[in-house]
């Protein structure tokens, strides 16, 4: 059991976080949003109105699409989207700041340079679905 957390965990440190732990920033395309940009890359987080598990917003990710595959610890969540067409794979992160009643998130295409959307609009569909679950504001 210890042996798949710490795989889960090098996992997930690898993709849209960085090496002190919080978000990487967007690359210079317009394939990605985050919390944490001052740009046009820039979208809110989200604001928790309880506590939570993250666990439990894990388990919500799978529903937000067919083809997603999730990892987490107590404190981020990697999940990759995978498009029904293409294949493409795309990156969602979730990075909670429990004493600030925050989650950061980034979502961003692997590939590619523009995605016509597709992230923010899965952040959006996201934050609608915590909403109505009654863990974000």
């Amino acid at each position: 059991m210890k042996g798949r957390i710490l795989i889960a965990i090098m996992l997930i440190s690898t993709f849209g976080f960085a090496a002190n732990g919080d978000l990487k920033p967007c690359p210079d395309k317009p394939n990605c949003v985050s919390s944490r940009a001052t740009d046009s890359h820039t979208i809110e987080p989200f604001h928790l109105a309880s506590n939570i598990e993250m666990q439990e917003v894990a388990t919500l990710l799978t529903t937000l699409d067919t083809h997603v595959s999730v990892m987490h610890d107590q404190h981020r969540i990697h999940a990759e989207i995978t498009s029904r067409v293409f294949g493409f794979i795309d990156d969602l992160d979730l990075l909670l700041l429990t004493e600030k009643r925050l989650i950061h998130v980034r979502s961003a295409s692997r590939t590619g340079y523009y995605d016509f959307g597709v992230n923010r609009r899965r952040v959006e569909r996201l934050r609608t679905l915590l909403k109505n679950q009654g863990i974000i504001q």
